[in-house]
C-alpha cells in the first residue's frame, strides 16, 4: 500500500490542540499525500491566539515531502458551523472527490486506502454518499464483504465527492417543506425519522449546536443516500477532553483504528443494514446523540 505517495486529497481540519494533531498528523506523514489542505479557525482569545499560531507552525515543520499544499487559514474565529462548512465547500469546489479529517480522528493506515477504493468504486453512483472510516460498534459482523450500508452516518473521518457535497445548505432552507411532506418518515421510517428530525430541529433550526455536520445529514436523508460503514473501525476519535468542542465528557468506548486487508471484499447489495442503524441510538441519550455527530 506504501509504495507511492497518496494521491487523493485530503482535507484537515485543525484548531487548538496540538497535542492531539501531532498523534493523528503522523498517520498522515506516513502516507505523504501529494495534495494536503489545511482548514485552521481564528482564536476566540489571547490564549487560542498562540494556540492556533502553534498548530499552524508545527504543520508547517512536519510537511517535509513533496506536497501541495493549500490553506483554509482565519483571523477571527468562525466557529465550527461556519469554518468547516467553508472548508468543506472550498476543497469540493477544487477536488472531485476526496477525504475530510478532523485533527482528533485518529485514522489507521488502512483508512486512507480503504476510501480511496471506495472513492473509485462507487464515484457514479447515486446511492452513495459519503465513506465513514469510524464504525460505533467498532466490530459489526455480516456474512459478506469488508464494509455493509446505513442510512446514517458518521463524520469521524470520512470521504465524498463533490456530486453530493455541491448541493449542501448550512441553513437548510427547505427543512419545513421536508417535514411538512413527512420526509424523515418516508426515508428513516416512523421511529428513526421522528428522532431524526427532532435532532435537526432542536441543533439547526433552534440553534442549540454549533454543528455544520448535522446539515449534512439532512441533505444524505433527503436524497436517501446511503453511507459505506467498515467491519471493523478505522478510526478512533482521542479528542475528549476539555478542549473538545462537542466532546467534553461522553467517550464511547472500545472503537479502534484498526487495520484490514487489501483489495477490500465488495459488499454486492446496496442496501442499509436496519439493525446497525436502529442500534446507533440505543446507546445515548438525545443529547449525547448530537454530541457523537451520528448524523
Amino acid at each position: 500500500m506504501m509504495k507511492n505517495n497518496f494521491d487523493i486529497p485530503i482535507l484537515l481540519l485543525t484548531f487548538n490542540r496540538l497535542e492531539i494533531l501531532k498523534k493523528t498528523f503522523s498517520q498522515i506523514k506516513k502516507i505523504k499525500p501529494t495534495k494536503l489542505y489545511i482548514s485552521s479557525d481564528g482564536p476566540r482569545n489571547e490564549k487560542e491566539f498562540n494556540q492556533v499560531n502553534e498548530v499552524r507552525i508545527y504543520i508547517d515543520i512536519e510537511i517535509d515531502w513533496e506536497c501541495e499544499i493549500v490553506k483554509i487559514y482565519h483571523d477571527t474565529n468562525l466557529g465550527c458551523k461556519n469554518a468547516v462548512s467553508k472548508a468543506i465547500t472550498t476543497f469540493f469546489s477544487y477536488e472531485e472527490m476526496g477525504i475530510v479529517l478532523e485533527d482528533d480522528c485518529f485514522p489507521s493506515l488502512s483508512f486512507f486506502h480503504y476510501c480511496k477504493e471506495l472513492l473509485a468504486l462507487y464515484k457514479d453512483d447515486e446511492r452513495i454518499y459519503s465513506i465513514s472510516g469510524y464504525n460505533q460498534q467498532n466490530y459489526w459482523p455480516i456474512k459478506a464483504g469488508d464494509y455493509f450500508f446505513s442510512k446514517l452516518g458518521n463524520c469521524w473521518g470520512w470521504a465524498s465527492w463533490r456530486r453530493c457535497w455541491i448541493n449542501y445548505d448550512v441553513n437548510i432552507a427547505d427543512f419545513k417543506k421536508f417535514v411538512d411532506e413527512d420526509g424523515f418518515k418516508n426515508s428513516l421510517g416512523k421511529e428513526l425519522g421522528k428522532i431524526k428530525e427532532k435532532m435537526i430541529r432542536d441543533g439547526v433550526i433552534l440553534g442549540k449546536a454549533d454543528s455544520w455536520a448535522l446539515q449534512w445529514g439532512y441533505l444524505r436523508h433527503k436524497n436517501s443516500g446511503l453511507t459505506c460503514i467498515p467491519t471493523k473501525s478505522l478510526i478512533e476519535n482521542i479528542g475528549f477532553g476539555d478542549l473538545a468542542t462537542h466532546t467534553k465528557e461522553f467517550n464511547p468506548h472500545n472503537v479502534n483504528a484498526n487495520e484490514i486487508n487489501f483489495p477490500l471484499k465488495e459488499n454486492l447489495f446496496v442496501v442499509a443494514d436496519e439493525s446497525y442503524d436502529n442500534l446507533m441510538f440505543k446507546k445515548t441519550n438525545p443529547l449525547k446523540r448530537i454530541i457523537q455527530k451520528f448524523f
